[in-house]
């Protein structure tokens, strides 16, 4: 993958975030595109190697609009400043965990799991994770997963206006977009675990720099990232199905 022409391209739309100039540069779009849906292309053909239900996903199954949705939104640039896809067997939308790929100028990243579930599902994973412990502790606690995504966001400061934690994907990686600021109700606030408990998501990231797609030897980093979370996305998707 040209890594180097998408990011050139999405520097220059970054500075330019208007109609007249992305039609007048509209084959620096369609290149930069072409490139990134190549990748995603042997990501999907890569990541079929070890989870067979995605053999079946197309990349149009997995990529997004380039328009952004502004009409609830203060900020009018009617662009996005990024190429994504979400990697799902059961479609972007599904509550299903599924592989995510961002190519964004200084902010590239690969994500895997679950994001904002709803509530009766979260107390279900929260019951299965206290149920089968040592299962859940095999898939999060592995020292593959910590590697790539072992929590390093530090808590607030006293007086600190910010949640709880520092901003997520500002973070170089982690575990857990968001969670409860104590013990989910009807839950054991002594549970040796309890962190666990309070996640609200169970989305896993790892920031890369903006040379990580150039080529094709990331293939290789990306898919050991994914090997190494697809055991704790397994083990919610197994909850998930019992309610999609």
């Amino acid at each position: 993958m040209n890594a180097k022409l998408i990011l050139e391209f999405l520097n220059d739309i970054m500075r330019n975030n208007n109609r007249e100039w992305f039609q007048q540069h509209r084959a620096a779009y369609d290149a930069a595109r072409a490139e990134f849906e190549q990748g995603v292309a042997l990501a999907i053909g890569r990541i079929a190697d070890f989870d067979a239900e995605i053999g079946s996903v197309t990349v149009k199954d997995t990529t997004y609009r380039f328009y952004r949705d502004t009409r609830f939104s203060p900020d009018k640039s009617p662009y996005k400043n990024h190429f994504g896809a979400y990697i799902n067997a059961h479609g972007k939308k599904a509550l299903r965990g599924g592989y995510y790929l961002h190519i964004e100028p200084q902010h590239c990243l690969v994500a895997v799991g679950n994001y904002w579930l709803p509530t009766n599902i979260l107390t279900a994973c929260r019951n299965e994770m206290m149920g089968n412990t040592g299962e859940w502790l095999k898939c999060v606690e592995s020292k593959a997963f910590r590697k790539y995504f072992a929590d390093v966001r530090t808590p607030k400061a006293d007086g600190d206006e910010r949640s709880e934690w520092e901003e997520s994907w500002d973070s170089p990686q982690g575990f857990g977009l968001s969670r409860l600021k104590t013990c989910p109700a009807g839950f054991p606030r002594d549970w040796e675990h309890v962190r666990y408990l309070r996640l609200k998501d169970y989305c896993a990231w790892h920031h890369v720099g903006d040379d990580f797609f150039e080529g094709d030897a990331w293939l290789d980093e990306m898919e050991k990232m994914f090997r190494a979370a697809k055991p704790m996305m397994d083990f919610v998707n197994n909850v998930i199905d019992d309610y999609e």
